[in-house]
């Protein structure tokens, strides 16, 4: 998963938006160094990667990509599953707008930016400002977003390449989205995540 689905289900779980979305910036125990519903929110964040990653869904999706880039699957599927549930929000959300959802979102995160780290407070910057939420329904914005993580971190290159497996398996993907996605919805929504 990656912000958009990180915010939606921490929004049905009632969980810390800042932490479920600081998370990737925070190492080891943050109960040092932050509020506690921001130290459960940056768990919550963890305990759905570590799900998602093991998903049987995903482990057949990552079989779709080419030798090359099977190692950067992950990486990309989670930008990928942020694609689809923008593109599908009204369907998933019908009761709350993509913008109205990304505005509270905002809202609630941007003032608690100080005292998080610099690349965060950079990040949420240009996340904000460029409308990504909003913009990830977009193939063209996926591939772009791919190949900026590509040409910041050389070890991940193969990200750039990575778009021709999503296009090639578009539609099968979709299909794996919907079978676990509203799955992942009910469990934020019992507190099972």
């Amino acid at each position: 998963m990656n912000f958009l689905a990180h915010l939606h289900l921490a929004s049905l779980a009632n969980s810390s938006l800042l932490g479920n979305i600081l998370a990737d910036f925070v190492r080891g125990n943050p109960a040092d160094n932050w509020q506690p519903d921001v130290v459960a929110g940056i768990y919550m964040h963890r305990r759905i990667d570590a799900l998602t990653d093991n998903l049987p869904e995903v482990r057949i999706a990552r079989e779709w990509f080419s030798p090359h880039t099977r190692r950067v699957a992950p990486i990309t599927l989670d930008v990928m599953w942020d694609h689809f549930l923008s593109r599908h929000w009204q369907q998933i959300s019908p009761h709350q707008s993509l913008a109205d959802f990304v505005h509270q979102a905002e809202a609630e995160i941007v003032p608690a930016l100080p005292g998080t780290p610099p690349s965060f407070i950079h990040l949420n910057n240009v996340m904000w400002s460029e409308r990504w939420l909003e913009r990830y329904r977009e193939m063209a914005f996926i591939a772009g977003v791919l190949n900026r993580m590509a040409s910041r971190r050389p070890r991940l290159a193969a990200l750039s390449d990575s778009w021709q497996d999503l296009d090639q398996h578009y539609h099968q993907l979709e299909q794996l989205f919907w079978q676990f996605y509203p799955r992942m919805m009910q469990q934020a929504g019992n507190k099972q995540l």
